[in-house]
């Protein structure tokens, strides 16, 4: 079944049940190995603007 023909009845449904399937549906991707690149329990390394000092002035050069 593709998606098109989905989306029809799943508009249809109240906002309880379109909660609902989203959380079956997140459920399943869970469950599914192939995308998630992500592990459990391993550490990861995020970017952030923490000691980044050329991003603070250039976000307070955007506020001026």
């Amino acid at each position: 079944m593709k998606l098109a023909e989905l989306l029809p009845a799943v508009r249809q449904l109240s906002a309880p049940e379109k909660l609902k399937l989203i959380r079956i549906l997140a459920e399943d991707l869970e469950m599914a190995e192939e995308i998630s690149p992500l592990e459990p329990f391993k550490t990861y390394d995020l970017p952030t603007p923490y000691a980044c000092f050329g991003a603070g002035a250039i976000l307070m050069e955007g506020l001026k």
